[in-house]
């Protein structure tokens, strides 16, 4: 039963929404529909809980004699086709939370429901105006061949202002195409609110299966573990509701059939279906909480909360894909799921990170690729894209040193950021191609600059560096991950990839080099000096000035000249570059003194006496500067460029109609100053991309209309004054809307308070006035 206390949160959820789309219903030109705002709210809502992806407000209602025939409010489109969202408002507004009936539900989904039968049909579409909102979805659903071939369910999403507390409607199939009702109501929108995750409930017990397992004797505080066989059909049955929601924390999402293993699985359905438990290497899943019943025929999994499928999801969409597409019973097909119940939520994405990384068998993946999105690398590509070198070298311009975590990062962020030459060239002097580095240069510049040993082994050190760079960043991921990463760290690996490349090029190349070793030379002399100097060389000095002293460039140099002379000379059997991968010619480098005088070095060594203190800036400082630089990415084109983006996306058919929908939210958003989802953000990136490559003219505009807008006023101040001076003026020339004029009213009174949100919607009100000559 819900508490006092939650009823008057839920209560104040309620109000504060009404008075928002009340706001928002001001601040439009037209006035704006109230049922179309909330909508808009309540995807928003959705979309910030990653429910939904995309989703476009678009109304469209036919009327018969008897009433209403269909009508809807909204929808979204996967990015795979696989799934349509369709959305129906009951809206009342009222001043307290109204009570939805089961019949008002029922109305709602058949209105939808009748919606898409219309719709499939092409006589529909063309009795619609292509300017309708509802055209593009229309045209798709009746002609798309991808929906065709792809569409596996239909979301038909009943949203509410009031509060409902029955059953969702029962699923239905119309034309073989499953639809399944949801009634999200002021509840439901309170609870994502506020938690911002509603976890996914599967009782396999009231859906007709059995799911026998064991439970592992193994007794933690990390997670309790199962091991389960789950029949081919209940993954047929979750995966048809769930879809996409089921995989969020998959590292890769499903790959068609065009991978030998997605190949192998539908082949051993199709032709052997009971030796997939054999070939199959299972599922693994996590989960907040199982429900398990006892009998005498064993334990039996009934209900899971929260299952997301952590490795595996190639398996179960090709299960599901080779049952719909080929009309294969899979009754015979039998799978092995192992259930990790996850304890310690602190340690939730690391667990399942490694749970991905050590039980991905399915394709041949390199070691660098399973790991690329360990947190430890998303944290320092976030630094990597927010910390700013200091100036130095008498050079005002400051850089960046671009971590790709992942292949082509630093290719795309190049065309999605330099889509002109102007733009281009501004990038090129931020992001030098010289100051690029990846997860095997980081592990090449860690390694070599220190060792690391446990007790007499070493297992960090230049002979793991020499053996390559998968062998080295393996060592470099099992033994040298720092627990944390901040901007210390990451300043520090810039300053040992400055050490690494200025040994390098002191090293030379051919014919004006030391030799014909320098893969080997390099690493094993800076390993070699900073052993010596106990690991003191003030990496803080060579961070800030962006490179080495020349005293210290000066002694590499000696010190490469005597470890090459030393390694071939004492090499067994001269094969100097096998022995310099084996621990035994490490210890022996590193016991040497090659008669070599470092107290030359004391400026570039910490000084104990006097410790620098580093500022740390904190993950948060990092998060939000990231969101921060990618948003403003995305607004530096303007709102009325979006929707050229928009148009040609259409008519040139280069973007998907998802694409063509962030477009005009986008563009919705920055003419509104409301804040843009992290999907939308994300996809917007995406379509800079494709514009950049196939119509970067386009882009060309962002300049001419920024160039366009004049100088700015000075801001202006918005308090209760502003209010009264606006009405008082009003009252003599009569411009504004009756509802506007109230709404200000209503601030000045007392009755609306005077929040940011309503502070923009002023503002908005206050340049028409402008127009009539209103000055404050």
């Amino acid at each position: 039963m819900a508490t006092n206390m939650d009823n008057n949160e839920l209560k104040k959820f309620y109000h504060t929404l009404q008075q928002d789309i009340r706001t928002d219903q001001i601040s439009d030109e037209e006035g704006g529909m109230l049922e179309q705002i909330f909508t808009q709210s309540a995807a928003n809502l959705l979309s910030e809980s990653g429910e939904v992806e995309n989703v476009r407000v678009a109304y469209d209602e036919k009327l018969i004699k008897t009433g209403v025939q269909h009508k809807i409010n909204a929808y979204a489109v996967a990015d795979n086709y696989e799934t349509i969202d369709l959305f129906i408002s009951i809206y009342n507004g009222t001043d307290e939370i109204a009570v939805v009936s089961k019949a008002e539900i029922d109305k709602a989904a058949r209105r939808i429901t009748s919606f898409f039968k219309n719709a499939v049909y092409k006589e529909y579409v063309a009795g619609i105006e292509e300017s309708s909102e509802i055209f593009q979805l229309a045209l798709s659903l009746s002609e798309s061949q991808d929906i065709k071939e792809n569409l596996v369910r239909i979301n038909a999403i009943i949203l509410t202002d009031g509060l409902y507390n029955g059953e969702n409607p029962a699923q239905q199939n119309i034309y073989s195409y499953p639809i399944f009702y949801r009634v999200v109501d002021i509840n439901y929108l309170y609870n994502i609110s506020e938690k911002s995750h509603i976890p996914i409930e599967i009782d396999f017990k009231a859906d007709g299966f059995r799911i026998p397992c064991i439970q592992s004797p193994s007794v933690n505080n990390e997670y309790e573990s199962y091991l389960a066989i789950i029949p081919a059909e209940a993954l047929v049955n979750i995966y048809e509701r769930f879809g996409s929601r089921l995989l969020e924390q998959n590292v890769r999402s499903f790959l068609q059939f065009t991978g030998k293993v997605n190949g192998g699985i539908r082949k051993t359905i199709l032709h052997e279906p009971h030796m997939f438990l054999a070939f199959n290497n299972g599922i693994a899943a996590t989960a907040d909480a199982v429900n398990i019943e006892l009998s005498v025929e064993g334990t039996y999994i009934t209900k899971i909360n929260d299952l997301q499928i952590v490795n595996g999801g190639q398996t179960t969409a090709s299960i599901y894909h080779t049952w719909r597409k080929d009309k294969k019973d899979v009754s015979g097909v039998f799978v092995q799921l192992k259930l990790s119940v996850i304890k310690n939520k602190e340690q939730f994405g690391s667990i399942v990170s490694r749970i991905s990384e050590y039980a991905n068998t399915q394709n041949k993946v390199s070691i660098a690729d399973l790991s690329s999105n360990r947190p430890f690398h998303i944290e320092l590509e976030k630094l990597s894209r927010n910390i700013w070198t200091p100036a130095s070298g008498g050079q005002s311009l400051q850089t960046r040193w671009f971590y790709e975590r992942a292949r082509g990062q630093y290719k795309n962020a190049r065309i999605k950021e330099g889509f002109t030459k102007n733009k281009q060239k501004a990038f090129d002097l931020k992001n030098p191609k010289n100051q690029v580095f990846t997860k095997e240069d980081l592990a090449k510049y860690a390694n070599a600059y220190q060792e690391v040993a446990n007790g007499r082994k070493i297992n960090i050190g230049p002979h793991y560096v020499v053996r390559g760079n998968q062998k080295n960043y393996v060592q470099f991921i099992n033994y040298n991950l720092p627990q944390s990463v901040d901007n210390v760290y990451f300043e520090d690996i810039v300053a040992k990839s400055l050490l690494f490349k200025a040994a390098e090029k002191r090293y030379g190349i051919k014919p004006n080099s030391i030799g014909d070793m320098r893969y080997i030379t390099v690493p094993y002399s800076i390993a070699w000096l900073s052993y010596q100097v106990k690991n003191k060389i003030d990496l803080y000095k060579i961070w800030k000035n962006q490179s080495i002293s020349e005293a210290l460039s000066d002694t590499l140099y000696e010190i490469m000249i005597r470890i090459e002379q030393y390694i071939k000379g004492n090499a067994p059997g001269s094969l100097y570059g096998e022995w310099a991968k084996k621990e035994e010619c490490w210890l022996a480098v590193r016991e040497q003194t090659f008669g070599i005088d470092l107290s030359k070095l004391n400026n570039d060594l910490e000084d104990s006496k006097k410790q620098t203190v580093r500022r740390r800036i904190t993950d948060d400082d990092s998060h939000q500067a990231n969101i921060l630089l990618e948003t403003e990415k995305v607004k530096a084109i303007p709102a009325v460029v979006w929707s050229k983006i928009e148009d040609w996306g259409r008519t040139s058919g280069k973007l998907s109609m998802q694409q063509q929908n962030v477009s005009w939210n986008i563009s919705s958003k920055l003419r509104s100053n409301t804040a843009m989802s992290d999907y939308e953000r994300n996809a917007a990136l995406r379509i800079i991309d494709l514009i950049a490559e196939h119509n970067p003219e386009l882009l060309n505009e962002t300049d001419e209309e920024g160039n366009s807008n004049p100088i700015a006023d000075p801001p202006i101040e918005i308090n209760i004054d502003t209010v009264k001076k606006i009405i008082d003026w009003d009252k003599r020339n009569k411009r504004l809307k009756s509802d506007h004029y109230k709404y200000l009213v209503d601030i000045a009174d007392g009755k609306i308070q005077l929040t940011i949100q309503a502070q923009k919607k002023i503002k908005l009100n206050l340049e028409r006035l402008a127009k009539y000559g209103f000055k404050i």
